[in-house]
């Protein structure tokens, strides 16, 4: 039965394009780095495939791999990727212009008119029917203005107009057309056609059905073969099209190969759609068409007239995207850090706190071994703001242990560490707010003449300054002694603290308690807008009165000391088994993000491995512990607690009052006289009162001696 208004037209519905956006990414970066103000066309190759669902056509789709690879070869075609059954290849053509004017200006027309030319050659040399991907074709003309990402664009899909156009006789889906075996059969064929790897690409074929024979699908070129009396032909191809009333543009240049070629007058189509990847035949179309064309149409010399310029909204206008936020690198290379940020707060983290991450400021004491890992790191986590202090030189035995070094930054006695690390964190990601400075740390032990204390003074006042306008510090200098002036700094502002120290085989990663005199402040933040906000509303009183955590130097009994003098090679450098430092690193920041998700914050109880007494809180990230010490001898780890103590010679209350009142005089007198942190902190008169208990028992001994007899 014939769909009403058999006898009219018959009408096609157009093709519909798809761009990926990496496909004008890879454009923009041929456009950049390979064809400059070249405007030559660029072969491209697109893809479609039949239509898979009743309400939705399949589109034609370019992808990044349609535009040629960036080899010298200036002719590369674009990889056809073939035996896809999802991918049917259309080659065409790409006309990208310079400049806005020369896209309004180009003849659309001509070379709509020069690409259906090629099909038309193609039918009449035969090429069409050995390889029918040839019938479709695509045409498409841009302007990429990648200053503002902004991309114009018109599709055309070059088609051979019938003069005049063919009559539709019938139309109706395939399943009223055949009876109940022709149907099977001719969907198992199709099947077996779209299922082998030969065939499945492969959009026009032929279907021929024998009164005592199952359906059986062949190519273009064995069209005599089937034209036998008694035998039902039917001219199939890949329809992308849902409608139900009309067939897919594909046919239209199916329809001029078999008049030009073949000079057949009444042609039955099958408009081959599918369901889950098997032939559908409630929604494919059987149709039947009258074509009956001019004389002369079919000669070589005659190009048909051509449409195809895809419409935009109904309108013959180009199309524009703007791809400025995913376009730009330094944009790109932001959202594809935050992806697995992002991502962790699907189901992993929810309560994951992104706000303060990328807002926090981190200042990171030595970009060493364990600097550069820590940077690394934090920039992983989100964090953009990072600043590194060293004003050591890059050697030529850094670069392998040390990962933010080439062998560019040692030549010519080597570039300074923290500019270097900052060149190289903007490379990694361009979105990095990183600062370099170059400085040394004064330290207790290092004494200094006169004429260099104002030199001296000036760094710690420089080093307070850049403590104070930062949130979190890293102390991962390869000295003791340079970590005490950033420690008493840290325990006076009362700031977040992280020491990583390494030994040859062992890794100490911890982080300091609030200082003794900001421990009882009741903070509290109305909003969680910006970072201050966040660190605000971490709690900063211990409620259960328990006694704070103590800092890097609370276990020691003695001040620290010059230990860089007199030493040989192997005790200047920092020798230490390579993957120590990666591993310490990883942890100091693991350590920092659970500080920054607990509820108390810096003022949050130490917890320990296997221990049920770490607090009333379900913290998401795990335990919060003090001390993390490893041992890649035996690949142990433990964690540990360590109190503060009254007698530290960086954070106990004695010495930040001491600072509080006399200021940077105290740090000099620190620095210039070894023994004096010890007066100050009683640790003097702690070892003397050790010394006379020693003398003590030491007499009672000989005492005893004395009155000992031999048996």
């Amino acid at each position: 039965m014939a769909k009403e208004g058999s006898g009219s037209i018959l009408q096609f519905a157009p093709l519909q394009s798809s761009v990926d956006e990496g496909f004008w990414h890879r454009l923009s970066y041929l456009k950049l780095n390979k064809f400059g103000i070249d405007d030559s066309p660029i072969p491209i190759s697109g893809f479609y495939a039949p239509c898979s669902h009743p309400q939705i056509p399949n589109h034609f789709t370019l992808l990044a791999e349609s535009l040629p690879s960036d080899s010298n070869d200036e002719s590369a075609m674009p990889p056809v990727i073939g035996s896809n059954r999802n991918r049917c290849s259309v080659p065409g053509i790409l006309y990208n212009t310079n400049t806005m004017e020369s896209f309004k200006a180009l003849d659309k027309q001509g070379l709509l008119k020069a690409e259906a030319m090629k099909i038309w050659e193609d039918i009449h040399s035969g090429k069409a029917v050995e390889d029918c991907a040839v019938l479709s074709r695509v045409l498409l003309i841009s302007f990429a203005d990648l200053k503002k990402w902004n991309f114009h664009y018109w599709f055309a899909f070059p088609a051979l107009a019938l003069d005049p156009p063919a009559t539709l006789v019938d139309l109706r889906p395939a399943s009223q057309w055949f009876t109940l075996e022709e149907a099977e059969s001719v969907s198992a064929a199709c099947n077996e056609w779209r299922n082998s790897s030969a065939t499945a690409d492969v959009p026009f074929f032929l279907v021929t059905i024998g009164s005592d024979s199952p359906a059986v699908a062949r190519h273009l070129k064995d069209l005599k073969a089937c034209q036998h009396d008694g035998q039902k032909l039917l001219f199939a191809f890949y329809d992308p099209c849902h409608l139900p009333n009309n067939p897919g543009w594909p046919l239209r240049n199916f329809l001029a190969l078999i008049s030009a070629r073949w000079n057949l007058k009444t042609v039955r189509f099958l408009c081959y759609r599918e369901n889950r990847g098997f032939a559908d035949l409630n929604l494919s179309l059987v149709g039947e068409a009258l074509i009956t064309i001019q004389p002369g149409w079919r000669e070589r010399h005659c190009v048909p007239n051509a449409v195809g310029w895809e419409l935009n909204k109904g309108r013959k206008i180009p199309r524009c995207i703007n791809l400025a936020k995913s376009m730009d690198p330094t944009r790109l290379a932001i959202s594809a850090a935050d992806l697995n940020l992002k991502l962790m707060r699907w189901r992993a983290l929810p309560s994951l706190n992104l706000d303060i991450l990328f807002s926090l400021k981190c200042l990171l004491l030595g970009a060493g071994t364990l600097g550069c890992q820590v940077a690394r790191m934090l920039m992983a986590w989100g964090v953009r703001k990072i600043t590194l202090l060293d004003n050591g030189r890059v050697a030529m035995s850094n670069p392998l242990r040390q990962s933010l070094y080439t062998l560019d930054d040692c030549l010519n006695g080597g570039d300074f560490k923290a500019t270097a690390a900052v060149r190289s964190l903007q490379r990694i990601f361009p979105a990095v707010e990183a600062e370099g400075v170059v400085m040394a740390i004064p330290m207790p032990g290092h004494p200094v003449s006169s004429q260099e204390e104002k030199s001296v003074l000036e760094d710690c006042k420089r080093l307070n300054d850049l403590i104070d306008s930062h949130d979190v510090i890293f102390l991962l200098t390869d000295t003791r002694e340079s970590r005490w002036l950033p420690t008493l700094l840290c325990a006076n502002t009362n700031k977040i603290t992280i020491t990583a120290a390494l030994g040859f085989d062992s890794f100490l990663v911890m982080r300091h308690g609030p200082g003794p005199l900001n421990s009882t402040p009741n903070l509290k933040a109305e909003t969680e807008t910006s970072l201050a906000a966040g660190i605000d509303n971490l709690a900063l009183t211990n409620t259960d009165g328990r006694h704070r955590l103590g800092c890097y130097f609370c276990n020691d009994v003695v001040a620290p000391t010059d230990s860089t003098s007199n030493r040989t090679l192997d005790q200047q450098c920092t020798v230490t088994r390579p993957g120590l430092a990666p591993i310490a690193s990883a942890l100091a920041v693991e350590l920092l993000v659970g500080i920054l998700h607990h509820p108390n914050g810096i003022f949050a109880e130490a917890e320990i491995a296997n221990s049920n007494s770490g607090g009333n809180f379900e913290l998401p990230l795990g335990i919060l512990p003090h001390q993390i010490r490893g041992s890649l001898p035996h690949f142990q780890q433990m964690t540990l607690v360590g109190h503060s103590s009254n007698s530290c010679t960086a954070c106990c209350s004695t010495v930040v009052s001491e600072y509080r009142e006399r200021g940077m005089e105290f740090i000099l007198q620190a620095i210039n006289h070894p023994t004096y942190l010890e007066d100050v902190t009683g640790l003097t008169e702690l070892m003397s009162s050790a010394d006379a208990f020693q003398l003590d028992w030491d007499d009672e001994i000989e005492a005893a001696d004395e009155e000992c007899f031999e048996l």
